[in-house]
């Protein structure tokens, strides 16, 4: 969503309408998800996705004659029929809502987006939260910008309802969630804003190898450090943003950790495992994972909690880390541990999407139906 925020600061500074649409709440099957964004512009182009096919075109198509008719915001509900789905060839079948969002205060939008900008280049983190139902019209698309220590910009509807909505807004924050929220009778968008994920690998051996290959391409910064030269450099991890040597206890001071960082303890051993895991759990990172076996995890656990560690830091290890998919090679041990850190960020529940029996059942029986009524 970067690229349409970005987009959008270059409309202003030049002067041009254009009309963000965001994703606020879906329910059932959609080719997207809360938080996609479409930026329209005045001459018709755009940027982002809302996820292809009619649905983006009838949202393109809705911007474009808002900014030629010069209306106000508005929340579109789009139902994902099977007949609107097949035009595409989508096999989806849920209900989408949009915000359909012309901006009319742009010189507070631009104020709101500097903040959002430095939050994603390693700011303090911010949510921007707007009125997406309301008795008054008026009040569609109003916005507040409200920051890390509870303090906000713009007003919304009421102090009381704003108290409440700093309050839901700060829990998102960490990790750059979002949420829709009803508050008496209206209904409010909270979109938080961070850096992007980071990666921190504590041990340069052949897991971390195996996962730092999988990072990148799924949008973590990724940084590593092992307290052996030939373990730790840019030939052996050439995709990482930065890798150094360290050891274990001091390392991870040598990073910019915040709450968005997920940590991998891989080092080469059980003494080194504990040193790391007890440095990370010091840290602001919301995560932290430890490879190994169930043997050795309990032993760094005891000794953990026989030194007396703070109860909520110890609430963030994940160990041993990863999901049970069986795995046993390198790089079947990263898809387990990246999939466990996705479903953590993305909130997930890490279980199998198979279909419950009870759908197979009901499908068997239509198929029989039909049958029936063909013979």
């Amino acid at each position: 969503m970067k690229d349409v925020f970005d987009a959008a600061i270059n409309e202003i500074k030049n002067n041009r309408k254009f009309v963000i649409s965001t994703v606020t709440r879906t329910q059932g099957s959609t080719p997207q998800k809360p938080g996609a964004k479409l930026l329209v512009r005045q001459d018709g182009s755009g940027v982002g996705t809302l996820g292809g096919g009619c649905v983006e075109g009838d949202i393109w198509f809705a911007s474009s004659e808002k900014i030629k008719r010069e209306e106000s915001a508005e929340v579109r509900p789009y139902e994902l029929n099977e007949d609107l789905a097949a035009k595409d060839g989508l096999v989806c079948g849920g209900t989408m809502h949009f915000m359909i969002d012309p901006i009319e205060n742009k010189l507070e939008f631009e104020f709101f987006l500097d903040e959002i900008n430095k939050a994603y280049n390693g700011d303090k983190p911010v949510a921007l939260v707007q009125v997406l139902e309301s008795e008054k019209d008026e009040e569609t698309g109003k916005k507040i910008l409200i920051r890390e220590d509870g303090s906000k910009s713009g007003d919304l509807i009421s102090e009381i309802i704003d108290e409440k909505l700093i309050k839901e807004s700060r829990e998102l924050l960490a990790l750059g969630k979002n949420k829709t929220l009803k508050i008496e009778d209206k209904l409010f968008y909270i979109e938080a804003f961070t850096t992007p994920p980071k990666l921190l690998i504590a041990g340069g051996g052949h897991v971390s190898k195996a996962i730092a290959n999988l990072a990148k391409p799924l949008g973590f910064e990724l940084n590593i450090f092992d307290d052996r030269d030939e373990f730790a450099n840019k030939e052996r991890f050439p995709e990482a943003n930065d890798v150094k040597v360290a050891s274990y206890g001091e390392g991870f001071d040598q990073f910019n950790i915040n709450a968005n960082t997920f940590i991998i303890i891989a080092t080469r051993g059980h003494r080194q495992d504990d040193t790391a895991t007890k440095a990370a759990l010091s840290t602001n990172a919301s995560y932290v994972g430890l490879l190994g076996s169930k043997r050795k995890t309990i032993l760094i656990i005891e000794k953990l909690l026989s030194e007396g560690i703070d109860e909520e830091s110890f609430k963030k290890l994940k160990a041993p880390v990863g999901l049970n998919i069986g795995a046993r090679t390198p790089e079947e041990i990263a898809i387990s541990i990246i999939s466990e850190i996705l479903s953590f960020r993305l909130g997930g529940d890490g279980n199998s999407m198979m279909l419950e029996s009870k759908f197979i059942d009901k499908i068997r029986a239509k198929i029989s139906k039909s049958s029936e009524i063909k013979n």
